[in-house]
């Protein structure tokens, strides 16, 4: 779910090394050409042009991971900078129609893809007793009944439910909320689709959604005041959360927007709300950079929107991105602007690690937070600030927790839901539970044992020949 941007980065980071590498070479050239070249090269130092303080090589993990071409190949860095031209057949011309139209038809030789449902957020329709589960790899909402349970020795259990498919505009979903009265289901698109999508509960199959919103791109989590009649989105890449009426539809605008840097938000994932006191609780994995107005106005749809009022700003500013330690920071509901956290979670005692899904308990004044990187469900006071340590963690091989990315507190039957994305499976747990504590129920969507494959959203793919491996960002 977090690949692509970084990819880029990647790809800058290499060739400003080689573009920095070839200066460096070019500038010991200079300085051994001769008494000539010499006198040539003090006189542009004298005159302020950048001189070479120092040459550190890069870092390298566990060996190179490239071959280095020799200095004698034939193309050159000039050459691969240069547009490069379609490729031609033997004869010197493009390929015709025929060849092309076969090329697109060849089969591949073999494919790595996850043929199970894997589940990214959890949600529980108390009213009528159902479990609904967004499924992030086939792109799914799948409705379990809630007391349903996978025997050991069977590959799944079959849902009740199943909604999917083009018409349903359901792609990449991390985030979920059931109306408590309806039992209508609200799941968030993150990435290739920019709209919030509202399912009845009487919904299945390939059916359009009964009422969309177009969003910022890369929502993520979902919140609702109901006594307000307020929905609550975060926003991912543009460290933002945007508030609509909870009955928005179609493109009707935010009413209101936090984002800046004195918000804290930093990558924002997960949101909790709590209804006594009005407060917003949302997880934040770290990476931030500062934004600008940088895309032009669309005439429709979601994603990059900035004619749109409370609309996110869209752009990164250059040479301002930086990497923050994950974090919970604490809003008032009412909150907007580049308005600061009334107080932010955060430190090493925290144990935070990538924090996705984030529930708060009434009962008890707890939150509980799917540390995705950590394997964990991580508890603490719902006052707590600063670097402080949790008051229970859930953990460990027994427990079947695997990348959990959703979490659901269950205040009326008194149960913890947890998604996890790298097995496969939701688990059920007395919210009490601590250490390495088995499940109550399980529902798998794979026999038992199953692996995920953990392909959220891979947007580039590279062969690594020194050690034989396919490598992807997600």
């Amino acid at each position: 779910m977090l690949g692509t941007p970084h990819l880029a980065w990647r790809r800058k980071a290499v060739w400003i090394g080689i573009l920095g590498t070839l200066s460096v070479i070019s500038g010991l050239l200079l300085s051994t050409g001769g008494a000539g070249t010499e006198r040539s090269f003090l006189e542009k130092k004298r005159a302020g042009s950048p001189r070479l303080i120092s040459v550190q090589p890069l870092p390298e993990m566990d060996g190179p991971m490239c071959q280095w071409a020799p200095a004698s190949a034939s193309l050159s860095l000039a050459a691969l900078l240069q547009p490069q031209e379609p490729a031609a057949s033997a004869a010197g011309a493009a390929p015709d129609e025929a060849t092309r139209l076969a090329a697109s038809q060849r089969k591949p030789e073999r494919v790595i893809r996850d043929a199970y449902m894997s589940y990214s957020s959890v949600a529980v329709d108390v009213k009528n007793n159902e479990v609904v589960l967004t499924d992030e790899n086939l792109f799914n909402i799948v409705v379990f009944d809630r007391t349903a349970n996978t025997p050991p020795t069977a590959s799944m259990t079959e849902p009740k439910r199943i909604i999917g498919g083009d018409k349903t505009k359901i792609e990449f979903q991390c985030g979920l909320y059931i109306d408590p009265a309806s039992g209508d289901i609200y799941a968030v698109n993150n990435d290739t689709v920019d709209t919030l999508v509202i399912f009845s509960r009487q919904a299945k199959g390939d059916v359009p959604p009964d009422r969309e919103l177009a969003t910022p791109h890369g929502t993520f989590g979902i919140a609702v005041d109901e006594e307000a009649q307020e929905l609550f989105l975060t926003v991912q890449h543009n460290h933002a959360m945007v508030v609509y009426h909870k009955m928005a539809a179609k493109e009707q605008s935010p009413i209101r927007l936090l984002q800046g840097e004195h918000t804290q938000l930093a990558d924002p994932h997960g949101i909790a709300f709590d209804p006594k006191n009005k407060l917003l609780f949302i997880t934040n994995h770290g990476s931030f950079f500062q934004n600008r107005r940088g895309y032009p106005p669309r005439s429709s749809g979601g994603g990059e929107r900035s004619d749109e009022p409370n609309w996110p700003l869209d752009a990164p500013v250059p040479g301002s991105g930086k990497l923050l330690p994950p974090s919970i920071t604490v809003h008032s509901s009412t909150a907007q602007g580049d308005t600061p956290p009334l107080r932010v979670l955060q430190g090493p005692k925290t144990q935070l690690n990538w924090p996705t899904g984030i529930a708060f308990d009434p009962k008890r004044n707890e939150l509980f937070v799917a540390n995705d990187m950590g394997d964990s469900i991580l508890v603490f006071s719902a006052t707590a600030s600063g670097d402080a340590a949790p008051v229970r963690v859930l953990k460990g091989p027994r427990t079947m927790i695997s990348n959990p990315t959703g979490v659901f507190v269950d205040t009326k039957n008194d149960e913890l839901w947890v998604s996890n994305f790298g097995n496969h499976s939701a688990t059920v747990y007395k919210p009490t539970a601590a250490g390495d504590t088995p499940p109550l129920r399980v529902i798998r969507s794979a026999p038992l044992g199953k692996e995920a494959l953990n392909i959220g959203n891979p947007g580039a793919l590279a062969y690594d020949s020194r050690r034989d491996e396919i490598l992807t960002p997600n």
